[in-house]
Order: C-alpha cells, then sequence, then structure tokens
C-alpha cells in the first residue's frame, strides 16, 4: 500500500516518517557513501523541513519497505540548489508542473519480483505517477544513481539525461527528467501485473 504523506497528515505518520529516514541512512549514507546529514540510525536534511510529500510503500504489518520525496520546483531543490553542475544540456527543470524526486530508496526487505524489481520499487513508480496525474504534474526531475536509471528503464519508464554522469560517494550519478503521462502509468501497472503474477 502507499501512503502519501503530507504536513496536513504528517502527525498521523509520526512512526511511518521514523522509519523512512532510517532506510534512508542505510541506503543513502551506509550503502552508497553519500555526503548526507545523519542523525544517529536517521538520515534527514533541510528539505524535509519544507513540508515536501512524501510516497511510504507500507506493508500489511506497517512496515516502511520504501520511500520517496517530492518537491515542487518552484522553490528550494537539491538538483537547482546542490547539483546544477550535473545539468549541462538544457536549463535545470522549472516550473508549476515540474516537480522534484529525490530519496528514492527501498528497503533490503522488500522482496524481488522479476529480475531485481521489488514489488515495492513497482509500487513507488506507479505511485509518483498517480500523484503526479492527480496534481497536474507533467515532469518528474531527478538526480539518481546510474543502477536507478537501469531500473526505471526495466520498469519502463525511461529517463531523458540532462547531462553526463559523474561520481557521488560510492555511486555513478545522472541528472535527469521523466515525463509523466497515463500511458507510461498503463505500461508500468501492466508490467508490475505480470511481475506480480510471476512472484505469485
Amino acid at each position: 500500500m502507499i501512503s502519501i504523506v503530507t504536513k496536513d497528515n504528517a502527525e498521523r505518520h509520526v512512526g511511518h516518517l521514523h522509519q523512512m529516514h532510517r532506510i534512508r541512512k542505510a541506503v543513502f549514507k551506509d550503502r552508497l557513501g553519500w555526503d548526507v546529514a545523519v542523525s544517529g540510525e536517521l538520515e534527514v536534511d533541510e528539505y524535509d523541513g519544507l513540508w515536501p510529500s512524501y510516497l511510504l510503500s507500507v506493508d500489511r504489518y506497517g512496515g516502511v519497505n520504501g520511500c520517496v520525496r517530492l518537491l515542487p520546483t518552484t522553490g528550494p531543490n537539491m538538483l537547482r540548489d546542490i547539483f546544477p553542475s550535473f545539468v549541462t544540456r538544457a536549463a535545470v527543470p522549472h516550473g508549476e508542473r515540474v516537480w522534484e524526486a529525490s530519496r528514492f530508496a527501498v528497503s533490503g526487505n522488500a522482496t524481488s519480483a522479476e529480475a531485481g524489481l521489488s514489488q515495492t520499487t513497482y509500487d513507488l513508480l506507479i505511485g509518483v505517477l498517480k500523484f503526479g496525474l492527480s496534481n497536474g504534474i507533467s515532469t518528474i526531475a531527478c538526480l539518481i544513481d546510474v543502477r536507478m536509471e537501469r531500473i526505471l528503464r526495466r520498469a519502463g519508464w525511461e529517463l531523458e539525461r540532462l547531462g553526463p554522469a559523474r561520481r557521488i560517494g560510492n555511486t555513478i550519478a545522472t541528472a535527469g527528467q521523466l515525463e509523466v503521462s497515463a500511458q507510461i502509468l498503463r505500461q508500468l501497472e501492466a508490467r508490475a501485473g505480470v511481475a506480480h503474477a510471476a512472484a505469485a
């Protein structure tokens, strides 16, 4: 199940948000070696203080298995403020219908559905598309590990690169943008359904 957490309902999801920050520390600090701010077992940065929207993949027992953070590009965002040097082929994406996705992370507990793509990954990607369509978003901007770029490609959501890939910590990352459309949503839902049936 995908839960959407915003400033209006965050107080009802304190436990889920705590789990999210633990997953982010495990993924971005411990596994990928990124230079991120850590407090104890939690990864939290200044963009978490801007009331972003979070999409959380929550299992039947209340455990958070994955997350992604979404922020409008009309205000502060990581690609514009921290990583603009990664964008060399166009202007940094910006506009009322452009949002940034960041901190996409899946727990090691997520079960694989198809050749390395977990059901949690599919659920989160579909959740981002549904969120985008329901909020008038046309483009998702992001800075991602190139392994995530391959995951997106296998899922059927092609990233348009905005510059060459470069090293961050233990990973190679690239800036890009993703189209939000009902057609892409249908493609991902179809692939997720096939993957889920194969894993069952």
